[in-house]
Parts: structure tokens; C-alpha cells; sequence
């Protein structure tokens, strides 16, 4: 019995960890509908004990981005093509910007192309102290780019509707944490109970 629980808290905090560590500048949903309007997030956790002051993505050739959500404390800039399409948007901090413990999220709207496959997602993440983190790799990469997996056009119209109800990587990860601490408390308990 003690080796089950054990066994069980190495993969409790292993799934922690886990989540720690993959924690990388990403867009969400992981999945869209072609032809569709979405509203993405734009997640930015800090690595470093710098603070982030600013975060720039480039914009897939296969999104059309229009709007972007107010967030307190930062201000955005756009950079356009001479079509007037959405090329970049940079975030920048007015104040200290995100600790080494915090994230920031950043929703903005678009409309995924009807031909698009696959969007990727170039991130640049500039730290107070001067440094900046390319988010631009392949996906095995130590900074991969984030990509969005672009799926046929719903056939029956939903498929415009801005959002997604795909699972992110965090919050399944966090789930799965969940449910290996609540295996290990019963397990304990069970134990407890059994020398009692």
C-alpha cells in the first residue's frame, strides 16, 4: 500500500511540474474551424525573475484580426500592410509589467481564413532587464511558435460563432492533477484507516 501511494505522489507532482515547466508564450483555442470568426487568447506567462514589459506576435498570413480587448495597465500597437491588414500587434506594459510568478492574458478577434490549415504564431518576449525570448521554433523547439490546428469548415453554420470548446493544455493538465490528488488523498485515507 505505501508503495502504491508513493508511486502515486511521483505522478502527482510530476504532472505539476510539468505544467511549470511547458509554460510558453501560446494562443488559444489549439483548434479552430476554417472560415470562422474567433476570439483567441493571447497567454503570456514570465520565465524569467524579470518582469515582462512587452509581448509582439506576428499574425498568420490566414487570420484577419479586427479587434482587440482593453486590458488595464498595457496599451497595444498594430503594424499593417499596405492592404491595411493586421501584420503585428505589440503589447507593452505602462507600469512593471508581469512578475516572475504571473501571466497575462490578451484577447483579440479575427476571422480564420476558409483555405486556411495551420496558423502559426511568432511571439517576441522582451523582459525589463533587455532581454528578449523568440517564440519562433518548430513545435520541438526550446521556443516553439505557437500553432492553431485549422479543421474544415463546420457545415452546419456554427462554425462561425466566435470561441471554441476545446480543452487548452492547461486547464487538462490541471484536471488531471486534480484527480491524482484526489486519488492520493483516498489512498491515505484508506491506509489510515487500515492501521487504525
Amino acid at each position: 500500500m505505501k508503495k502504491g501511494v508513493s508511486i502515486l505522489l511521483a505522478l502527482f507532482l510530476a504532472l505539476g511540474f510539468a505544467g511549470v515547466a511547458s509554460a510558453h508564450v501560446t494562443v488559444q483555442p489549439g483548434k479552430v474551424p476554417a472560415g470562422s470568426y474567433q476570439v483567441f487568447t493571447l497567454r503570456v506567462p514570465s520565465e524569467k525573475e524579470a518582469a515582462t514589459t512587452q509581448v509582439k506576435v506576428e499574425v498568420p498570413a490566414d487570420v484577419d484580426v479586427s479587434r482587440f480587448e482593453p486590458k488595464p495597465g498595457w496599451t497595444y500597437e498594430t503594424e499593417k500592410d499596405a492592404d491595411g491588414k493586421i501584420v503585428s500587434f505589440t503589447w507593452k506594459a505602462d507600469g512593471d509589467g508581469l512578475g516572475a510568478t504571473e501571466f497575462g492574458q490578451f484577447n483579440f478577434q479575427g476571422k480564420v481564413a476558409d483555405n486556411a490549415t495551420s496558423l502559426s504564431w511568432k511571439a517576441y518576449q522582451t523582459y525589463s532587464d533587455g532581454s528578449v525570448v523568440e517564440w519562433t521554433g518548430a513545435p520541438d523547439a526550446d521556443t516553439p511558435a505557437s500553432v492553431t490546428t485549422v479543421t474544415a469548415a463546420d457545415a452546419s453554420g456554427e462554425g462561425a460563432a466566435a470561441g471554441s470548446t476545446d480543452r487548452d493544455p492547461l486547464t487538462l493538465t490541471l484536471a488531471i492533477v486534480g484527480a491524482a490528488a484526489g486519488i492520493l488523498a483516498l489512498l491515505v485515507s484508506l491506509l489510515r484507516r487500515r492501521k487504525a
